[in-house]
């Protein structure tokens, strides 16, 4: 027995030859491994190839020159109107004819942009400001303060965002811009602290954050360098498709007559005002209509494409 034992250690033995006996042959082939790249340099390699985002792009660029320069479209003023060009068709300067107060639709289509679109940002911008801000230090710190912002942020979304601007806009006197942007975000704002908060305490739990704290690195330089940057993803999706969202609201509440006032030039009080003729059969109410559903649209078009760029689950699939 002990024989076997000892036969079965010598064929189990490894011989391992002296360095200068091995023949080292070379080898022609070059491994290049390359410089590291982040998220957001893949995000935008991969954005270049898809046509999604390039017609996304450029419909967005042709409207933020409208919203910005509408002059370089229309040297008329929208406000003026004369009611001999009632209903007139369409004509030189005037493609798309007049309405029955005799303003001119093309500028005032063109004019429209601006009102629709700044309060589109303007919401959204508060509402990333703010409903990020609170759902980053709720995810991050968590806690008492992640308590208090979840239970606050459960409060509005029992609240329809449609109801409570047609019933806050009606109590108010005075409606501008503001009032608006105001309204819009004060009810979205537990979307983006919801996204933000999970997206940062994903981040948070990474090897890079317990590294970054192994080095003494403060709590908030990390959720500032380290945390945020990684987390914003999930954040830029959902407010690039709410910006859309935003300005079909506005437009929806100018319809309804609760929105921006009649001084205001805009997609959807031109749309209320020209929603009588279309039994008579003039399609001057699809132009501003067609206006606002390709912003809409471009926006849509634009999250879509970053939330496949910014997904790397989706970029393996």
């Amino acid at each position: 027995m002990p024989e076997l034992e000892k036969k079965a250690r010598d064929w189990q033995r490894h011989f391992v030859a002296p360095p200068d006996e091995v023949e080292v042959l070379a080898t022609d082939q070059v491994v290049d491994t390359g410089s590291p790249t982040s998220i957001w340099q893949d995000a935008w390699r991969q954005l270049r190839r898809n046509p999604i985002f390039i017609v996304a792009a450029v419909l967005i660029v042709f409207i933020a020159i409208v919203v910005l320069w509408p002059g370089l479209f229309s040297d008329q003023d929208p406000r003026y109107c004369n009611g001999d060009f009632s209903m007139d068709p369409r004509g030189p300067g005037h493609p798309f004819g007049f309405d029955k107060q005799g303003c001119d639709v093309y500028t005032r289509t063109v004019y429209g942009a601006r009102a629709s679109v700044m309060a589109g940002l303007g919401a959204t911008t508060v509402f990333l400001l703010v409903g990020g801000t609170l759902g980053a230090l709720a995810g991050f710190y968590g806690g008492l303060l992640d308590s208090v912002v979840s239970r606050i942020a459960e409060i509005f979304y029992a609240i329809p965002l449609m109801l409570a601007a047609i019933v806050i806009m009606q109590l108010l006197d005075s409606r501008t811009i503001w009032t608006v942007i105001l309204i819009l975000a004060a009810f979205t704002w537990p979307q983006a602290a919801r996204i933000a908060r999970s997206a940062v305490i994903e981040a948070k739990n990474s090897e890079y954050v317990t590294a970054a704290k192994a080095l003494g690195v403060s709590r908030i330089r990390t959720l500032l360098r380290h945390v945020l940057p990684n987390a914003a993803g999930p954040l830029i999706v959902v407010t690039t498709i709410w910006l859309g969202a935003f300005i079909v609201t506005e437009a929806t509440l100018s319809y309804l007559g609760v929105g921006l006032p009649r001084t205001i030039v805009s997609w959807g009080s031109d749309i209320n005002t020209n929603q009588h003729e279309l039994r008579g059969g003039s399609p001057i109410l699809f132009y501003p209509a067609t206006a606002l559903a390709l912003t809409v649209l471009s926006f849509i078009l634009l999250g879509d494409a970053l939330r496949d760029a910014l997904d790397p689950k989706a970029r393996k699939r």
